[in-house]
This record gives structure tokens, sequence and C-alpha cells, in this order.
């Protein structure tokens, strides 16, 4: 079996022969793809408070349209396989990008809540197809030895992207109207879409379409159940928490916006470090450390993050984000180790959507509706409780 298994995993490594240093290049190209994704999604967090002022929208308003974000990102996802499984990985990556460019684009154009909310639900979709398909063909390019290392630089993107959006916006702002913002940023990922689609390498071979003998396989299986939970703990502790932050320190803190954003960009910069040390620690210390530490950790500094005074806000802000990235080459290497190459694209087209409901969307409009309540800071302190037990879910996982 463990043969079989291995003969499986060669067949979709078109570039077994190569190190992991020749393939720098191509994976830097997918990492930048992923990058203006992952922009794409988390823009509206910097820009929240002067939508919220331009369209007179209130905080349960502005959080529910990272529901609508996540709905459209849970959908798409769920369905990525039937669109990889006939293009192939490597043209799923490029239409996605180009259509990320596109939505993202009418949300410039948006000019109620209503059509915002449409708008969103549809960049949703565009950006839900990439991440079944950028992580196989992430995995596709190195040896199973390197995925830990490759995975840490894919996931260069999402950090980075916490760390120059909000400073870009704060920048831009001071010169464009966020409708100007939004719609360069999407120009942005169509270009590189298209650069993908002419100079991109792996991919080249298709996704399996989520049928019911494949879900039937995946989900037979513990692991997955434990790491769906574990993704949505992840997703509220980086993506969650970070799209109100500034929000938070806005209304609740007294903050002034534009340092609210240089706040919350500046807090993240240690996050790169974080991950590719994650990456190596991972390869040797194994996921299951590493996600013990994480949950407990952040779990603690989130909780804090709702219940400190104004002065030692900005200390936990900085605090709260270093081990918090570190989850993700643990989590989608232990993701890959569970299934084949075959199915991967499933396991992680029927993880993601989920985690990404609850830690990206429903997170935040809970916390929303609290602050419409008066209790934003309950909020925030609660989904730290949540965090926490991510610690002790993590015992449970049994991996080879």
């Amino acid at each position: 079996m463990n043969d079989a298994k291995t003969t499986s995993i060669n067949r979709h490594n078109e570039f077994s022969g190569e190190t992991f240093r020749s393939q720098l290049i191509p994976l830097f190209l997918i990492t930048s793809i992923f990058l203006l994704n992952f922009t794409s999604r988390i823009v509206l967090s910097p820009l929240l408070p002067t939508i919220e002022s331009n369209l007179g929208l209130n905080h349960g308003d502005a959080g529910s349209l990272f529901l609508f974000l996540s709905l459209g990102y849970f959908i798409s996802l769920l369905g990525s396989g039937h669109i990889s499984s006939r293009i192939s990985h490597k043209k799923t990556i490029a239409v996605s990008a180009i259509a990320v460019g596109i939505a993202l684009s009418a949300v410039s154009l948006s000019k109620s809540l209503f059509a915002l909310r449409c708008c969103v639900f549809l960049l949703g979709v565009s950006a839900g197809v990439y991440l079944p398909s950028g992580i196989t063909t992430v995995t596709s390019l190195v040896n199973s030895k390197d995925w830990g290392k490759a995975v840490a630089i894919h996931e260069l993107a999402p950090n980075l992207s916490f760390i120059l959006t909000p400073l870009l916006v704060a920048i831009l702002l001071h010169c464009f109207f966020w409708r100007h913002i939004l719609f360069l940023i999407g120009t942005g990922s169509v270009i590189v879409g298209i650069a993908f689609a002419r100079f991109g390498k792996g991919g080249h071979f298709s996704g399996q379409a989520p049928n019911f003998s494949a879900i039937k396989t995946i989900i037979k299986i513990p692991n997955f159940w434990i790491l769906i939970f574990l993704f949505s703990l992840a997703i509220t502790s980086t993506l969650g928490i970070y799209n109100m932050l500034p929000l938070y320190l806005v209304a609740e803190h007294g903050v002034n916006h534009e340092w609210a954003n240089t706040l919350v960009g500046i807090s993240r910069i240690s996050t790169l470090g974080m991950a590719f040390l994650s990456g190596w620690a991972t390869d040797r210390l194994g996921p299951k450390t590493i996600m013990l530490c994480v949950f407990f950790v952040t779990g603690i500094l989130t909780f804090l993050l709702g219940i400190v005074s104004t002065y030692w806000v900005l200390i936990v802000v900085f605090l709260q984000p270093v081990l918090a990235v570190c989850f993700y080459p643990a989590g989608f290497s232990a993701l890959s180790s569970i299934s084949t190459p075959e199915n991967r694209n499933v396991a992680i087209s029927l993880t993601i959507p989920i985690a990404f409901v609850l830690g990206g969307g429903a997170v935040p409009a809970f916390i929303g509706i609290l602050a419409d309540l008066g209790y934003f800071s309950w909020g925030i302190s609660l989904s730290g409780l949540l965090i926490v037990t991510g610690f002790f879910i993590s015992f449970f996982l049994h991996l080879k």
C-alpha cells in the first residue's frame, strides 16, 4: 500500500528530478498570484471605517460583508474540483486571478450595501477556486520532504498581504478614494493572472472532481474532521481578528484611522520570519507540535486583546499575530499527509470552505453584531477563548 501511495505521489510530481532551489522562481510566481488573491479579500478591512462613513453603514453591516465574501468563497471552494478536473490546475489558477480582478473592480463601483454584498460575494466565488489548485501545484513542484518549506514560501503571500495592505491603504488614501484603490488592486490581479498563464510552471494535470467516491474516502478519515475545526480556529486567529481589528482600534480605543492601519500593518512584519521558521520547524518537529504551541499562545493573546487598556492593546496587537501565522505550513502539511495527490484538492476543497465561513465570515459578523450592542471588546475576547480550544483538540490529531 505504501508503494502504491509513493507511485501515486511521484506521478503528479512534475519536477521530481529538480532541486528545491531550482523551483524557487516558479514557487514565487505562484505566491504572487496568492498575494493578490488574498489582498483582494482583506483590503476591505483597512478601508472599512472609510466605507462605513461614505455609505452610512453600521458595524453590523460592515461585518456582514465578510460573511458574504466567505459564503462566495465557500461555494467556490466546494466546486473548485469540477473546474480543475476539466481545465487543469494551472489554468484554474490563471482564471481565478483574472476573475478576482474583475470582481474587485465591480466592488469599487458599488454604491449601496446591497450592491456591495453582491459584489463581495462574487469576489469570494472568484477567489475560492484558487487555493486547492494552488496548494496542489506547489506540492507538485517539489519532493514531499520539502513540502513544509514550499508551503511556507506560498504562505508568504497572506503574511505579506497582512503587512502591505493596511500600509498601502494608509498611503493611498491620501491621494485616492477607496474605490480607486480597489480598482488598482483588481487591475494588478488581472495582469499577474495573464502572466502566470503564459510563464507559470506546474499544475499541468487535472484535479479530481469532488465525486461521491472521493468525498466518501476523505470524510472517513478522523483527522479530516479535526483539521476542519483547527483550520476554522486558525483562520479566526488571523483573518477573522484582522478583518475587524482596524475598526476595533478606531471605535473602541480612539486610535486615528491612518495610525490604526499603519499599526496593524507594522505588527505583521514579524510574521514573515515566523512563516519560514514554521516551515522549517514543521519538517523537523511535525505539524502537531507546532499546532499545540500556536493555539495556546495565540488564544491567550487574542483574549487579552479584548480586555486590556489602550496602552497595552497596542503591545498585544504586535504580539498576537507572531505565532498565529505559524499554523498554516503545519496545517497544510498535515492536510496533504492524510490525502493522495489525486484527492488532495478534494480534501482542501472540503476543509477550507467550512473553515473560512466560520473563521473568516461568521466570527467577524458576530463581532460586528456585538459591537453594535456595545460589546465590541467582548467579541474579541470570546474569539480568543474559542481559539484556545484548538490546543486541546490538537491532542486528538494522529499523523504519520
